[in-house]
């Protein structure tokens, strides 16, 4: 009786740490990528806005006379 005891004991005993045993957490997602560069397009942008500056101020010199 003793033996059957010690064995049932033994078999709830290790159940429970399967029951209570949980799945590892999922991996973190990854960091999102990194900006676009800005390369060559930054000249070609401040060239554009520098010829729209000129052509408003030619436009609004021409309207007053």
């Amino acid at each position: 009786m003793l033996n059957k005891n010690s064995c049932v004991f033994t078999l709830f005993f290790f159940l429970s740490f399967l029951t209570m045993a949980q799945a590892p957490p999922p991996p973190p997602p990854p960091p999102p990528p990194p900006g676009l560069p800005i390369d060559n397009g930054i000249l070609i942008l401040a060239l554009v806005g520098l010829i729209y500056g000129m052509y408003k101020a030619y436009t609004l010199s021409s309207k007053k006379t």
